[in-house]
């Protein structure tokens, strides 16, 4: 349980309410039964007070959901009041597992569609919120974050509509380009980087594993991710390295220039576990190619660490990958949808992000400020003193 004491010396700026769309459903669940948990637990002379009306429930979650006509055209619809809460949003933007029917014909929901319905509840609410905040695991459109010749900002017109509907501050993990929040420069865009849930996963389901600078490396499996790759490196006190992309200029092949090589900027890797560190796993062609390369080089055990894994090609490329000992584990969170078939495989580590979540709702809920839940050194360092981890200076 988090350190109450600090909390509950601010007054809520209102009833707490979590909404979490379906495809943020299971998520949403486990997040509401840590924030109850706590809640119930925490002691406080004020909790009887009217500051905190309403503070002590049974569940936290408001019932709302987004029912479709027959056209495919839909309503968001509250079932309850939200007349001056304090009021969290959750979605994935990426659940492609949800389907609706159009005339007939059964759609999968893409991201166009969730973020749809995501405005179709602030839509409902009316302005009756007293603050809105929407959690974006995976940001919405958040890869086409900047213009290259005549294209559209899909990233930066998105973050300008919620804000103009009422939304006060947007929560997103991992951000594939953090300087996209330039385009709503007078409302927050926070990033979160789950580092320290990472860390945590390796040193809790791998025994004997060494994250020291003998032992251990962080590699970026291009220039885009260095900065996640040395914010690795300097909190376990490793060396870095990185691969560029050679690419074909001259070709365009799925809305981009193909891969032609990917070379390596780095120190000696042999005989070293690698950490494979990227914002999300889309295909993964990229990362097992890196993979690939490392292990060319002769590199100990490959693990691919990842906020999102997408997968849009399947897995079978991972278990043929993972076969051949070309990576040892893959590491990704539970903020966007998981298969079932993924939660299956034996290279497969789950990354829970629910507590985390529910740390954050909980804090801001307070007014309190979240500063130091984005930069979690202190609790990286005190994991890797609690597994005995040596980080040299």
């Amino acid at each position: 349980m988090p350190n109450h004491r600090k909390i509950v010396e601010t007054i809520p700026i209102g009833p707490l309410g979590i909404i979490a769309l379906e495809s943020s459903h299971t998520l949403g669940n486990k997040v509401n039964d840590y924030l109850v948990s706590w809640r119930n637990a925490r002691e406080s002379e004020h909790k009887e007070t009217i500051a905190f009306n309403g503070y002590l429930r049974d569940k936290y979650l408001i019932n709302a959901c987004c029912p479709r006509f027959g056209t495919g055209e839909a309503k968001g619809h509250i079932k309850e009041t939200v007349r001056g809460y304090d009021l969290y949003l959750l979605v994935d933007v990426t659940n492609y597992s949800l389907t609706y029917t159009v005339c007939g014909h059964t759609n999968h929901m893409s991201p166009d569609d969730h973020y749809q319905d995501l405005k179709r509840i602030i839509a409902a609410a009316g302005g009756k919120a007293r603050r809105i905040t929407v959690i974006m695991p995976y940001l919405y459109e958040g890869r086409q974050h900047r213009r290259n010749s005549r294209e559209s900002l899909d990233c930066a017109l998105a973050l300008q509509e919620l804000t103009n509907m009422g939304v006060d501050s947007i929560i997103t993990f991992d951000a594939h380009d953090p300087r996209v929040q330039n385009a709503i420069p007078l409302k927050s865009l926070e990033t979160v980087q789950p580092t320290y849930q990472f860390i945590k996963a390796i040193l809790k389901n791998v025994p004997g594993i060494k994250m020291d600078s003998d032992h251990m490396m962080v590699i970026s499996p291009d220039e885009g991710g260095m900065g996640r790759a040395v914010y690795f490196a300097n909190v376990l006190g490793l060396d870095m390295g990185m691969f560029y992309k050679r690419r074909d200029y001259t070709k365009i092949v799925n809305g981009r220039n193909p891969i032609v090589a990917h070379e390596f900027l780095g120190s000696n890797i042999e005989g070293k576990d690698i950490l494979i560190v990227d914002d999300m796993i889309s295909s993964g062609e990229s990362m097992l190619d890196v993979a690939t390369e490392l292990k060319r080089r002769k590199a100990n055990r490959i693990f691919l660490v990842s906020s999102f894994g997408l997968f849009t090609g399947g897995l079978a490329k991972f278990d043929e990958a993972f076969e051949k000992g070309i990576f040892y584990r893959l590491l990704t969170t539970n903020l966007i949808y998981q298969t079932p078939e993924l939660l299956t495989k034996p290279y497969y580590i789950n990354v829970d992000m629910s507590k985390y979540i529910a740390l954050i709702i909980d804090t801001i809920n307070h007014n309190n400020s979240i500063s130091r839940l984005l930069n979690p050194v202190e609790r990286i360092n005190n994991i890797l003193d609690k597994y005995n981890q040596v980080k040299k200076k």
